[in-house]
């Protein structure tokens, strides 16, 4: 029996964050490509997004891919997904995804992600391990973040104690 949690059947290659002055600030990519590549496709998905009306739809075919995504405040986040997968269903990831930096920043902003990276990047990591959606509960994910950050307080309140 399939677990209620896990997207069925979504296969994400890739998922940009961006702004709306072009500059990138997160990429995860599930396919492997050479950097040269992945830096073209970047550059070509960032302009072809910015110029779309935002009156139109957050659906774009591209390639043999459908790129999905939506603006908040001033991050735009795109997944690239199979032609055949379900552009609501990866809406709704885009949209947990979201709710899950609001989770542990606070009511997120560009500045955390730029800022704190690392942990945009380990929380998308707790939500989707090789481009399938794993852990859609947000008590869970976030508590994965948040038992790492207690860890790395402790070794570091151990690494600076005196040694006798």
């Amino acid at each position: 029996m399939p677990c209620p949690n896990v997207a069925p059947g979504l296969e994400i290659h890739f998922i940009l964050l961006f702004s709306r002055q072009g500059k990138l600030r997160l990429q995860k990519w599930y396919t492997t490509l050479p950097d040269k590549e992945k830096k073209k496709i970047i550059r070509e998905i960032v302009q072809l997004i910015l110029s779309r009306n935002q009156k139109t739809s957050s659906f774009v075919d591209w390639k043999d891919l459908k790129l999905v995504y939506k603006r908040y405040a001033s991050l735009y986040f795109c997944c690239a997904i199979e032609d055949q997968d379900n552009e609501l269903l990866t809406l709704e990831v885009v949209h947990r995804y979201v709710e899950l930096l609001d989770r542990y920043f606070g009511n997120v902003c560009e500045l955390d992600i730029i800022f704190n990276f690392e942990k945009a990047y380990f929380i998308l990591d707790e939500f989707i391990i090789g481009g399938e959606v794993q852990e859609t509960s947000k008590r869970s994910a976030v508590k994965a973040v948040e038992d790492s950050d207690m860890l790395q307080e402790t070794v570091e309140e151990y690494m600076n104690k005196p040694a006798f």
